[in-house]
């Protein structure tokens, strides 16, 4: 029986994992039609996984909701994510290279 090394290099991927919920759900919809993201949904969680980087509009989310919708509410439904998190006022960016989010966070 053999060992299979651990892969230690970048692989340049970044993602959220989010409750199953209405918010969660109807972002998945969102993400779905974005080049780049792939949505799973397991039984009480959605993955959204991207190359790169993901950008989640707070403006698109809250039209898709019919309600006021802001990073912190984003938070609320997110149970873990990977990858360099920035949160802005009208967005949530992930960035799979944290040099890339140095304009955002004062590398």
């Amino acid at each position: 029986m053999s060992l299979k090394k651990l892969e230690q290099s970048f692989n340049n991927k970044c993602g959220v994992t989010l409750s199953d919920s209405v918010e969660g759900r109807v972002i998945a919809d969102i993400m779905e039609g974005k080049p780049g993201i792939k949505v799973t949904h397991y039984p009480a969680m959605i993955r959204i996984d991207g190359t790169q980087q993901i950008e989640f509009d707070m403006k698109e989310i809250s039209e898709a909701l019919g309600r006021d919708f802001d990073p912190y509410l984003f938070q609320v439904e997110m149970s873990t994510h990977y990858g360099r998190m920035v949160m802005l006022d009208d967005k949530i960016i992930l960035f799979a290279n944290p040099e890339d989010a140095k304009e955002y966070i004062g590398f």
